[in-house]
């Protein structure tokens, strides 16, 4: 485990959504949670609630190489977690970015569409995710519906999206429960051929920031030196409690109840 005078940082690249239920304010709220601290630099401005999104603005870039370079300069970054990007130039920013990081693991959640469908990036974004970021990111979430984008795979299962993927990532966790299935399969894949498949319980209802809670949970669980399969189940295993604890502040989704450790029993 590494050794911090205080707790591990973890940057955050995400987009805002002025609902609270995913973006920024989840990545804040998970990581939170497993004893990090967020250092959250804004991407994208969105105009959502837990229903949909309706519209987005993409940062200038200088203003998020700004952001990112005024924490790196003041904290020992242990781990960066991505979430919306939003456009090409933010991958190559964010790219950019890392290279004042070398070393520190990289945990890329494709965020690609919202929950409730709508769109969080032009088209050409995951081909550029998949060409440019992913080659540099330690692991990437996508669900199934974000796998089989990166993959140009539209009907693909996740073993054959892994296939095309693996070979620009290292790990790839592609997360179910987008099916009827009664239990969910969340799987890993290594480049070195290794797999991993964590089932869970399907959960009713739809959820609202997700993704957001288990990449940033991952993120905290590699900036604290967790080894990558059990960091993996550790924050699979936390996701899901948020899930199954989830409320309904609104007349859309559930948003996860992203509570610290001790108290979400």
């Amino acid at each position: 485990m590494n050794t911090y005078t205080s707790r591990p940082v973890v940057l955050c690249l995400s987009g805002h959504d002025p609902s609270g239920g995913a973006g920024l304010q989840a990545d804040i709220e998970a990581l939170l949670a497993q004893g990090c601290h967020a250092a959250p630099a804004v991407t994208a401005l969105t105009v959502q609630d837990t229903v949909n999104v309706s519209d987005f603005r993409v940062l200038d870039r200088e203003w998020v190489i700004a952001q990112a370079n005024a924490v790196i300069a003041d904290l020992p970054v242990a781990a960066v977690k991505l979430g919306m990007l939003g456009s090409v130039q933010m991958v190559e920013t964010v790219l950019e970015i890392m290279q004042s990081l070398p070393g520190v693991p990289l945990v890329c959640d494709p965020v690609l569409r919202a929950g409730g469908g709508g769109s969080l990036g032009k088209d050409d974004v995951g081909y550029a995710m998949r060409e440019r970021l992913l080659p540099s990111a330690t692991i990437a979430t996508p669900n199934l519906p974000e796998a089989r984008i990166l993959a140009d795979l539209p009907d693909g299962s996740a073993d054959e999206c892994a296939e095309k993927l693996l070979p620009f990532c290292q790990h790839l966790l592609i997360t179910g429960g987008h099916g009827d299935e009664s239990e969910v399969h969340n799987r890993l894949y290594g480049r070195d051929g290794s797999r991993h498949t964590f089932t869970c319980q399907r959960l009713p209802g739809s959820y609202h920031g997700s993704g957001c809670t288990l990449a940033s949970t991952l993120a905290g669980r590699l900036a604290l030196g967790e080894e990558m399969v059990s960091a993996v189940r550790s924050a699979l295993d936390y996701t899901w409690r948020t899930l199954r604890d989830a409320e309904q502040p609104g007349r859309g989704q559930f948003v996860p109840r992203r509570l610290p450790l001790d108290f979400n029993l």
